[in-house]
Parts: C-alpha cells; sequence; structure tokens
C-alpha cells in the first residue's frame, strides 16, 4: 500500500521532468522542509515531450506517479450508467452557466452565482463516478449532443459546427481522465497544486471528494501563458493533431474557446483553494480580476540561500567579463530571439563581447533550430554560444551581464541567483522584474538599482542597456552592490520557506 504522504504536489509540465525556474523552486521547497514527506502527481500532455526524470529525489518524496493527458482517449472507457439523464446533464449545463458568470460582469436578472457554484460542487463528483457522468456520457448520449448543439448556437457559431465539436472533444476528454487519476491518486493529507489549469482541476477534484485542503502557488498566471501559447499558431496545431479533416488553421474563435476553457479551470481552482499564492503583488491582483476570493489571496515572495553563491562570487575576476547570458529554457516565451538580436548589436559596440543561451534546448527542438539558424543569418555564430545546462555557481562568475527578454514571467529565481553571485541584470518589464531589479518598496529602491528594466521584444533597448553595464565600470560595481544587498535583505530562503512551512502545518490541522 502506498504511504501517505503529508502533502501531494500536483504538478503540470514541470518537476521532476522538465528543469526550469519552477522546478528548481519545487526542489527547493522539497529539500528546505525535510520533515514533510511529498508526493509527487506529475501530469504531462505528450509522452514524447518527456524523458527521464532530471532530479535526484530527495528521501521526503515517498512517492511519484506520472499520467499523460495525451491518454485521455486511449485508455478503456467507463460504460454509461443506465440512470445518466436530465438530472446529471442538467447540472452539467449548470457547471458551464457558473463558468461563464463567476468572473463577473453583466448577468441576466435572476442568475444566483453562488447556488451556480454549489451546483459545480456537485458536478465535480459526478465525473466518473458511479450513477454519474462518464467519458461514454460525453461521446455518445443523446443529451450531451443536444448540449454541444446548443452552446454552439447560443454564442459559438462563429467557428463551424465541425470544428466546435471536435474542440470540445479535445477541451473534455482529459477532465475525465483527471477525473478517474482523482478516483485512484495516492492518499494525501493535503494538497498543493503548482498552477491552475490541468493540475488545478485535479486538485479541485482532489479537494472536493476527498475533503482535504488544496493550497494553489501560481508563478506566472497559467490563463495569460496560455493565452501566449494559443497566439502561436504550432502551439494551436498542437491541440488538434491528428484530426484528419482539422481545418481549424488560426480560427479566432476557437483560440477565444480554448482561453475561456483555460479561464474556468482558473476560476474551478480558485473555488477550491484556499490559500491562493502568488509571487508578487501585481499576480496577486490579476488572480482577484480572475475570479479569487480576495480574503484567500496571499503573497510569499521566493527566496534564495546567498551563502551557496558565495563561492560563485568569489571566483569573480576583478574585470567585468564582456558575457551577457541568459539562463533559461530555449522556448518562445523566453523570446530567445530577440535576445541573438540584442547580441547582434551589442558586438557591432563591443567587439570583444559574447552572447551565451544557458539553458536546455529539448522542450521546443524547433524552435531551438530557428534559433540557431537566426545566428548565423546574422552573422553572430562565433559570438553565440549554446551552452545547454549548466552548473550556476560555476557559471555565473564568468558573466558579466544576465539578460532575461522574456514575455512573460513572475519572479524569475534566475535574477536572484545572479544577484547572489554578483551579476547585474537587464531585463524585459514583465512580472516582478522592475520591483527586483529597481525595489518594491521605498527602503528597498534607496538601496539603488541592480540593473536596468526595459521594455519587452525592445532589441534596441535591450542592446543600450547592455552595452551601458559592459562599458562603465563604476555604473557596473554600483548595481553589482545593490543587487547582492536587496538579495540578502528582501529575498531570504530562510523567510520563504518558514512561510510555506506554517501554510502546510495549517493545512495539516484539518
Amino acid at each position: 500500500m502506498t504511504k501517505e504522504a503529508d502533502i501531494a504536489l500536483l504538478l503540470e509540465g514541470t518537476y521532476p521532468y522538465v528543469r526550469g525556474g519552477v522546478s528548481s523552486w519545487v526542489h527547493q521547497i522539497i529539500t528546505g522542509l525535510p520533515l514533510v514527506t511529498f508526493s509527487l502527481i506529475f501530469v504531462g500532455g505528450r509522452r514524447s515531450d518527456y524523458g527521464e526524470i532530471r532530479y535526484e529525489l530527495p528521501k521526503n518524496v515517498v512517492h511519484v506517479e506520472t499520467h499523460y493527458l495525451e491518454d485521455a482517449w486511449k485508455q478503456k472507457q467507463s460504460k454509461s450508467s443506465p440512470r445518466t439523464g436530465e438530472n446529471q446533464f442538467r447540472q452539467s449545463a449548470e457547471l458551464h452557466e457558473f463558468l461563464k458568470y463567476s468572473a463577473g460582469g453583466k448577468r441576466p436578472a435572476g442568475v444566483d452565482v453562488e447556488a451556480l457554484g454549489k451546483t459545480a460542487d456537485r458536478v465535480l463528483g459526478l465525473l466518473e463516478r458511479p450513477d454519474g457522468l462518464c467519458l461514454n456520457d460525453y461521446l455518445s448520449h443523446p443529451l450531451a449532443w443536444e448540449q454541444i448543439r446548443k452552446a454552439h448556437l447560443e454564442g459559438d457559431d462563429q467557428a463551424s459546427f465541425v470544428d466546435y465539436f471536435w474542440s470540445l472533444r479535445l477541451m473534455h476528454g482529459p477532465l475525465f481522465q483527471l477525473a478517474r487519476i482523482a478516483n485512484s491518486a495516492a492518499p494525501a493529507r493535503a494538497y498543493h497544486t503548482i498552477s491552475t489549469g490541468y493540475a488545478g482541476f485535479l486538485g479541485a477534484l482532489l479537494q472536493r471528494r476527498r475533503q482535504r485542503p488544496l493550497i494553489l502557488t501560481e508563478h506566472g498566471i497559467y490563463t495569460k501563458e496560455r493565452r501566449i501559447d494559443l497566439n502561436q499558431a504550432d502551439w494551436f496545431e498542437q491541440l488538434h493533431a491528428g484530426r484528419e479533416d482539422a481545418s481549424l488553421g488560426t480560427t479566432t474563435a476557437l483560440r477565444e474557446l480554448w482561453i475561456r476553457f483555460f479561464e474556468s479551470l482558473g476560476r474551478l481552482t480558485y473555488r477550491a483553494a484556499d490559500p491562493i499564492i502568488s509571487l508578487y503583488e501585481g499576480n496577486r491582483r490579476r488572480q482577484l480580476q480572475d475570479g479569487a476570493a480576495a480574503e484567500r489571496t496571499r503573497v510569499i515572495v521566493n527566496g534564495i540561500d546567498p551563502k551557496r553563491f558565495l563561492p560563485a562570487f568569489t571566483q569573480r575576476s576583478p574585470q567585468v567579463p564582456k558575457v551577457v547570458g541568459l539562463i533559461g529554457r530555449v522556448v518562445p516565451i523566453k523570446d530567445v530571439k530577440t535576445f541573438i538580436r540584442t547580441i547582434r548589436q551589442v558586438v557591432s559596440v563591443v567587439p570583444e563581447a559574447e552572447g551565451w543561451i544557458i539553458g536546455g534546448a529539448d522542450e521546443d527542438p524547433a524552435y531551438a533550430q530557428e534559433c540557431e539558424a537566426l545566428a548565423r543569418s546574422l552573422g553572430i555564430a562565433d559570438k553565440l554560444k549554446f551552452l545547454g545546462h549548466q552548473n550556476v555557481i560555476e557559471i555565473l562568475p564568468k558573466l558579466g551581464v544576465l539578460m532575461l527578454t522574456s514575455i512573460s514571467e513572475a519572479q524569475p529565481l534566475a535574477i536572484l541567483e545572479a544577484f547572489a553571485a554578483g551579476v547585474p541584470c537587464v531585463a524585459t518589464d514583465v512580472g516582478a522584474c522592475r520591483e527586483q531589479i529597481e525595489g518594491g518598496t521605498p527602503q528597498d529602491r534607496a538601496l539603488g538599482l541592480a540593473g536596468r528594466v526595459v521594455p519587452f521584444a525592445d532589441a534596441d533597448a535591450l542592446a543600450r542597456a547592455a552595452i551601458e553595464l559592459l562599458s562603465d565600470t563604476d555604473n557596473w560595481h554600483a548595481c553589482q552592490a545593490a543587487a547582492r544587498k536587496r538579495v540578502a535583505q528582501h529575498y531570504s530562503q530562510e523567510t520563504m520557506l518558514d512561510a510555506y512551512m506554517k501554510v502546510y502545518q495549517r493545512a495539516l490541522e484539518v
């Protein structure tokens, strides 16, 4: 029998199979709280996107289970219940009404959102349950067909019915699979999901069915990042892979349908989770906008152990290295192509400079190949290095500037680690990057600038900032001093771990 964990971590597309900032944070929490036992429930999209486990799992991880959403249609489906009828489908329709109106805005007279919310809770208990709704019901029951047809006529008829029908199948199949996972998941005293989305929906199912607390930590805002993904044709097409009649192209109506779907998963997660944690105030406000209850939200900032990076600081050369480094996955959301264009401008002014891309390129191989081709086309292949994963303690002393060109971030650990190692940073004005570099309070801002913040996708501004720091030694050292003070005073790992220990203790007392 599987040992009951204190906390089950619900992980979508991240730890322990993918390296990156969120995975580093998860590993930091597990290793930093050795008296808490954890189980890992990983949810991925396609098996082919993931390889072996990338981390040595600590001893306090007592269970790991892995699931792939591509299996939603491959597993043997539950048989339709002979009792499945109008009541179950009526409640299913009311769930969609709740999702439609729970975010605020105009509502028809007589709509009782709280009553619909209670129905939403009941529906979470119906999926893949005896006398409830199973995937076969959704696929073949006449009442399900009627619901889909009616929804298309009432609001989504900009897309063809065939495309609309297939989109709904692709959306809902994984939800029934997650319901089956919730039926069989290993026991835990509390659940902690590291996003909304599919992992958050699984958390809502587990919270309602097992009556155990659900904790949510959002690093980036899931719905915002999925909106960015959906605006990338490749990602949108992957959602519909395998359709022989695919005529979806880049249909705006279907993109909006997917966005509403992910927003719905977010609201269901917010309804079930307490507390709802973000990394900085800007994201907390976004959670409120997206339907989170204010009294459940709170901010716990990331933290690191500056002592761990002391060797990286002491190994630095007295001279400022003419190296601009990007530490992150080679994926579109990191906007590596803008980094490459930036380096082209930097080396035109500082010929001895180099650009280093430090991070895995296996998550989106096609994008990585495009980045390498861009470097060649700009004539800087000899000035740009793709180094893959590196030990940050060893690589940070070799950097003169850390650069983040991301189009979406939360509160990047890479910036905090660079600060502790004495590396100023140039970052795009996304997430908490501005308060990390410039300070978030008057007392913090008094420490000075730890680098520069510029608009995203602006290679000119990024290049000017990097050139300024590489060329002005006094300014560079002032930024370095502010960076080290800021991370020591405001981003303590001890404070972060203490905050999460209190969150866990509260949950385990229920």
